[in-house]
């Protein structure tokens, strides 16, 4: 069996359904039917799934719903267009400051069948925002749901350019967030850059912090640890700094005059499996 995984709004988590028979790629817009009612998505992934596994994330694959139809020009054209959009948005961000609500709205989502308006919000806690569902419900004789979402989901909508000066990961390929820490940061050496410098327009760290994070725990893993004892030729010392991508250390020798500064020099951990270069 094959599972598309199915996304109805950027910010939207993703949904699997059977592909059946159909000859789906990614990025193809389908029609679904949910609890909800008809609607339509874009295909994020493709997966296979043994039919005797009988579990598709977490659920019996009998209950998998399929997908019941590639959408074709007119079902998108079906959708309301960008001025639309627009109508609807400023309707409601007036409606926010109507009742002062401290929340940023973001983005609309409409259903397939036109019944329902799923509002994309930013806030920094709970919103009671029962009176604005009524006057939205009001205006647009339509079920209004209200969607929390966070501000990496803000920029995926928004897009933007990195400081690498491509295309937003999560604009472009991420389909879901990782947990980034600073642990990640610290692994990689970049924490003295500045909180500024290594996190994305999302204010929240660089998702791109993950993509070597395990490469650099190994690196590390490889190098003895600060405060070690060590011997360069000879002489004793003390691990004080790492250099993984170089695979080298600081080691501090000690002075063994009372007027004269310790002494700071870099080691590659390597240098005795290094051949010397014999000249021909």
């Amino acid at each position: 069996m094959l599972i598309a995984q199915v996304q109805f709004a950027p910010w939207d988590k993703v949904y699997n359904f059977s592909a059946g028979d159909l000859e789906l790629a990614v990025g193809d817009y389908v029609i679904v039917k949910t609890e909800l009612g008809t609607e339509l998505g874009k295909v994020n992934s493709l997966f296979p799934v043994s039919a005797e596994s009988g579990l598709v994330a977490g659920a019996d694959s009998r209950e998998i719903k399929p997908v019941l139809r590639k959408a074709d020009y007119d079902d998108v054209s079906k959708l309301p267009d960008a001025a639309r959009k627009e109508e609807v948005l400023e309707y409601c961000q007036e409606m926010i400051q109507k009742h002062d609500l401290k929340m940023k709205l973001v983005d609309v989502h409409f259903a397939y069948e036109g019944n329902r308006y799923n509002f994309a919000f930013i806030a920094d806690g709970r919103v009671d925002f029962r009176e604005l569902v009524k006057d939205l419900a009001g205006r647009f004789s339509a079920n209004i749901r209200l969607t929390q979402i966070g501000t990496r989901d803000e920029a995926k909508i928004a897009g933007d350019c990195g400081p690498c000066g491509r295309e937003l990961c999560c604009r472009g390929f991420l389909t879901e967030f990782s947990s980034i820490t600073s642990e990640m940061a610290e692994a990689q050496q970049v924490v003295h850059r500045g909180s500024e410098r290594i996190s994305g327009m999302c204010g929240r760290l660089m998702c791109c912090l993950s993509y070597e994070y395990e490469g650099y725990k190994d690196m590390a893993g490889a190098l003895p640890p600060l405060g070690t004892k060590v011997n360069v030729d000879g002489t004793r010392g003390t691990v004080v700094g790492h250099h993984i991508l170089k695979q080298t250390v600081d080691v501090k020798i000690p002075s063994e005059r009372a007027d004269e500064r310790d002494v700071i020099i870099e080691v590659d951990i390597n240098r005795h499996k290094k051949k010397p270069n014999n000249k021909q």
